[in-house]
């Protein structure tokens, strides 16, 4: 590396600005522990709390109060003592605990005594027919839109797929004026049945299904076309006068009769799931999780992995929302600051009671929602036409060929045809590859494992890295 390369010993570095990261810094902090938080935004507030700061008083009326709760947390931080380095991108953590960052072109690490990765979580691959074409988002993608510049989609969308977030957005949508053109549901009764094994668990986390069966009830007073049970979906297109094939309508199917919809925005979504980009650059133990569909890093209590002295919190090492992410940011915090020697063991066991209690109400809901929202294998596993690898054009068919010339799993599959080579290293693609690969040996998602994660996490150039 460069001779003009900044490194700096700290106490804690906390990687990632949302509600398990500042309840984290906010905690070590507290204990008279040198901690700094890193996040590429301005602001801290994650991608649940994002631009909350600086939001006005319209645009968070129209988020709700979900997204003002986070306010709470940005003040404890702001009090915390703990130090912020904004507008940096993290791209590496070694296992010896440095983390290395760009800010303003320049190349600078923190060695810590201890890590916590707080990265949140990423949308799931929706891969169907036409998914890459202009006009077609992520129901995650328009959100961030709505909270950092109040941007809201200049024709009606449809929101198509299945998940507590597009229920979300469209409430949001209809407090902010925004026309629906439809809100197309993939969850199917048998979805609702299996849900049914946790409906009391569900019951005693009634706030949460009261706060979804007033997002619903929102958008059907604001006479917002349903499609329930969507099958086979498929966005069209239609080419302009300037030569560009955009998205033109969704075509679909309920309980067997075809249905479309004219629509230049589409936003798709299927539930979020952990980003384990720098969990898996650690070579950390991962396990297959069958009830959200993904690989999680296996962590223990306080969320440290069996790489010592690193730490995950919040969706991160598995989904459970903000409120989960909070608590389980201070439970990370305790567990650093006892294994630091900020404070002793009873303690932390002491001050961490109330906080695994607060865990596991808002948790209570998790088994309900991943049983009824389980997105469909169809949506996950795509039909050999469609694209799964956005950056290198990769189909599922030529993926499956890879299979039959003795493709074995992910990285192999590099080599065959570059998939999850691209700028996003996998981030759009990692789990349709190895889901598409595992449905073609026949065997399970485990057995196939993930990319083979490298640094740089974050692009940077040879120049950034030789501190030119």
């Amino acid at each position: 590396m460069g001779a003009d390369i900044v490194s700096e010993a700290v106490d804690v570095v906390v990687v990632g600005g949302g509600p398990a990261g500042m309840s984290a810094a906010t905690r070590a902090a507290r204990a008279g522990l040198h901690t700094v938080l890193i996040d590429e935004q301005g602001a801290v507030g994650g991608q649940i709390y994002r631009n909350i700061v600086q939001a006005s008083a319209h645009r968070k009326e129209i988020l709700g109060v979900d997204y003002m709760a986070g306010a709470t947390i940005v003040d404890a931080f702001a009090a915390s003592g703990a130090r912020h380095v904004a507008g940096a991108s993290v791209w590496q953590v070694t296992r010896e605990r440095a983390v290395n960052y760009l800010q303003d072109g320049k190349v600078r690490t923190f060695d810590a005594r201890a890590v916590i990765l707080a990265s949140g979580a990423l949308e799931r691959p929706f891969p169907i027919p036409g998914w890459t074409l202009p006009g077609v988002l992520t129901a995650g993608a328009a959100q961030i839109l709505l909270k950092a510049a109040g941007e809201v989609p200049t024709a009606p969308p449809v929101l198509a797929g299945c998940g507590p977030l597009l229920y979300l957005l469209g409430w949001q949508y209809v407090r902010a004026g925004v026309p629906i053109r439809a809100l197309v549901d993939t969850t199917r009764q048998e979805d609702r049945w299996r849900a049914t094994r946790h409906v009391l668990s569900a019951l005693r986390a009634w706030p949460f299904l009261k706060k979804g069966l007033q997002l619903i009830r929102t958008l059907r007073e604001a006479g917002v076309p349903f499609f329930e049970a969507a099958d086979d979906l498929r966005v069209e297109s239609q080419t302009g006068a300037d030569g560009v094939r955009r998205a033109a309508a969704l075509s679909f199917s309920t309980h067997g009769r075809p249905q479309r919809i004219k629509a230049d925005v589409i936003l798709l979504h299927q539930g979020v799931v952990p980003n384990t980009q720098f969990t898996h650059a650690l070579r950390a133990s991962h396990r297959w999780d069958d009830a959200q569909l993904c690989f999680t890093p296996i962590v223990n209590a306080w969320g440290e992995l069996d790489v010592k002295g690193i730490f995950v919190a919040g969706d991160g090492a598995g989904i459970g929302g903000a409120q989960a992410a909070a608590e389980q940011g201070t439970l990370a915090g305790l567990g650093v600051a006892a294994q630091l020697g900020a404070i002793d063991e009873a303690t932390r066991d002491t001050e961490a009671a109330s906080h695994r209690r607060a865990l596991a109400s808002v948790m209570r809901i998790r088994p309900f929602l991943d049983s009824l929202y389980r997105p469909r294998d169809t949506n996950r596993i795509p039909a050999n036409d469609t694209v799964i690898c956005r950056c290198e054009e990769v189909t599922a068919g030529e993926l499956r060929k890879f299979v039959d010339l003795g493709c074995t799993g992910p990285n192999q599959a590099k080599s065959f045809g570059r998939c999850g080579m691209g700028p996003c290293q996998g981030r759009m693609c990692g789990l349709t590859v190895t889901e598409v690969i595992a449905d073609a040996r026949r065997v399970s998602p485990a057995a196939v494992g993930y990319f083979r994660i490298r640094p740089p996490i974050k692009p940077l150039t040879l120049g950034e890295l030789a501190g030119d």
